[in-house]
């Protein structure tokens, strides 16, 4: 990821063009979907939109809620006060964990429920992401596949400390062990991009929950989105898992941004940055 946090990459114009899409499905085994996904775009007057994808968990519908409370505050609550987008999304985040936090006392059958999130916002020609659990942000740029967040769960911590490799990672009995979720503590520690990301004309984004990156492998999730628009991609995908055995609900949200050329006037102003940034 490093290189992605250069300021001399070339930027799009204030609104570039995007389609987004997103998909949620039980799959094969669970009776109840307790994952959610929504496109928020900005009340009338506002800019970009806002892409969320969350995984509950707790058990006896309690996920459920926790997810679908998840996505309707943060999508709410980012677009009120006049901070930044990456302090509005964090303020979101931590106004979601407090609500889902609080229902979870009011309620005994929901005691202990919780949520994964992964959260992309676009505005003028830039992305920022904020995150909790291991639901995850992938970039496709110029063919190649990146993954943009790094999960919080036990094998993620395994790998970090040299105890096991990537590859072992993706097998390991632990894997579905989720370190940080939002409701499950009355404070959560947020990640977010430290700096926004610039878009580049062709980028696709892709979010989603485990119940796609357990059983989909990297390789093919890059090939979708190659061929894809973002609809028929999303479907493609969730029925990929669904013939692997579909053991969890799977949740896809793709933003697709149009192959337009950079303008001049972007160039322009990247190059003056880099000529200050000297």
């Amino acid at each position: 990821m490093r290189p992605f946090w250069r300021r001399r990459q070339p930027l799009l114009p204030a609104a570039p063009a995007v389609e987004a899409q997103a998909r949620t499905d039980p799959g094969c085994c669970r009776e109840i979907n307790e994952d959610c996904a929504q496109v928020v775009y900005p009340p009338k007057g506002g800019e970009g939109l806002l892409l969320l994808v969350a995984d509950g968990v707790g058990g006896h519908a309690a996920g459920e809620v926790a997810s679908r409370m998840a996505v309707e505050i943060i999508g709410r609550a980012f677009y009120r006060g006049r901070a930044g987008a990456r302090e509005r999304l964090t303020r979101a985040f931590q106004r979601a964990n407090r609500a889902i936090h609080r229902a979870a006392r009011q309620d005994s059958h929901r005691s202990g429920m919780g949520t994964t999130c992964v959260a992309l916002a676009l505005q003028n020609g830039l992305a920022f992401c904020a995150h909790a659990g291991d639901s995850r942000l992938y970039l496709l740029r110029e063919g190649a596949l990146y993954q943009m967040t790094e999960d919080h769960s036990a094998v993620m911590e395994m790998v970090r400390r040299g105890l096991i490799l990537p590859e072992e990672a993706r097998r390991h009995p632990d894997k579905n062990v989720i370190l940080r979720a939002l409701g499950t503590r009355p404070q959560v520690e947020v990640s977010a991009w430290p700096e926004p990301f610039p878009v580049r004309p062709g980028d696709r984004f892709l979010l989603c929950s485990d119940g796609l990156h357990d059983l989909v492998e990297d390789t093919e999730i890059r090939q979708i989105l190659l061929e894809e628009a973002p609809e028929p991609a999303c479907e493609r995908l969730i029925a990929l898992a669904r013939d692997r055995g579909g053991y969890d609900n799977v949740t896809v949200g793709i933003v697709a941004v149009a192959p337009e050329t950079v303008t001049e006037t972007a160039l322009l102003i990247t190059t003056r940055e880099m000529e200050i940034a000297r």
